[in-house]
């Protein structure tokens, strides 16, 4: 019940959020809600293509605040942090998957690949209905798997 109860919250602060960060001539990457501890976090992730600064996430926060208030998604104290996805951004939505075919990337899956392991790296070759195939940089090697089943996908710009 809580997972889906975190999954409506996701979705009601996104439909709040996205306009706000637009304005901003930002895009939004991802909103999570996760509890680490004892504490709640409301993450918004923003970006544009040259990389935000603090001053971009400062404007997003207090623009979101008020708002986030009055709807209320969350009945329990949480903390707001309005943050860049990073170097290595966990690749989630459709639309990150397709912005970047052809990128570098690493790959944890839940469980191990017969011969290659729980976590191994290549490049986005192609992304279709959650189905990822992912190459070796010789291009020779193609493997394709589920998002479903890997923990994470993320760029891997430190791998160049």
């Amino acid at each position: 019940m809580a997972k889906k109860k975190g999954g409506l919250t996701v979705t009601k602060v996104w439909e709040l959020c996205e306009p706000i960060v637009k304005d901003f001539g930002l895009s939004l990457w991802d909103v999570r809600y996760v509890k680490e501890g004892a504490d709640w976090f409301l993450r918004v992730y923003i970006d544009k293509p040259d990389g935000i600064d603090i001053t971009d996430c400062e404007n997003v926060s207090r623009a979101i605040d008020k708002p986030l208030d009055e709807l209320d998604p969350i009945e329990s104290a949480y903390c707001l942090e309005v943050c860049s996805p990073g170097l290595e951004r966990e690749l989630v939505r459709d639309e990150h998957f397709m912005q970047f075919i052809g990128a570098d990337i690493k790959v944890k899956m839940l469980r191990p690949i017969e011969g290659i392991g729980r976590e191994f790296g290549g490049v986005l070759d192609a992304y279709d209905n959650g189905e990822v195939t992912i190459s070796d940089h010789d291009g020779e090697n193609h493997i394709t798997i589920n998002k479903k089943d890997a923990s994470w996908i993320k760029l891997d710009d430190f791998d160049m």
